[in-house]
C-alpha cells in the first residue's frame, strides 16, 4: 500500500473520530485539513483527498472553500459517489436551487463509494 492510500486511510479513521470526541471537533478538523492539505501538496490531482477536504470544510460551514475543492474533483474526472452527495449538502447549505443538488443526488444514485472518501455531514434541520 503506498503511504498517500495509507494517509487517505488514516485521515478517515480521524474523521470519524470526531464524533466521539466532539469537544475536539475544532482540533481534529484542523488536523484533517493540515494532512490533506499536505497529501495535495504531494498530489495535487488526488480526488479522494479533494473530495474529502470539501467534506471537511462544508462541516466547517466553509461552504465557498468546499464547493471549490469539490468542483475540481469533479473536473478532474472523479466519479465518487461521495462526490456527489457532498456536493448536493454543500449547495443545499449554500440555499441554492433545488433542481442543481437534486441532479446530483440523481448522478450519485448510481456511483459507487470510494472506499478512501467520506461524506459531509449533513443536518436536515439546519435550514
Amino acid at each position: 500500500m503506498n503511504n498517500i492510500t495509507q494517509r487517505l486511510e488514516n485521515v478517515k479513521k480521524l474523521q470519524a473520530k470526531r464524533w466521539e470526541n466532539e469537544d475536539h471537533w475544532d482540533d481534529i478538523n484542523d488536523l484533517l485539513v493540515k494532512e490533506l492539505d499536505e497529501i495535495l501538496l504531494i498530489e495535487p490531482e488526488n480526488t479522494a483527498a479533494l473530495i474529502n477536504i470539501g467534506a471537511v470544510y462544508s462541516d466547517m460551514g466553509e461552504n465557498e472553500k468546499a464547493i471549490e475543492y469539490l468542483k475540481t474533483a469533479m473536473n478532474l474526472g472523479s466519479v465518487d459517489k461521495n462526490l456527489y452527495i457532498n456536493l448536493a449538502i454543500v449547495m443545499v447549505y449554500m440555499e441554492m436551487h433545488q433542481e442543481e443538488y437534486h441532479e446530483y443526488l440523481e448522478t450519485a444514485e448510481d456511483k459507487i463509494e470510494d472506499p478512501l472518501t467520506f461524506k459531509a455531514y449533513f443536518d436536515p434541520n439546519s435550514q
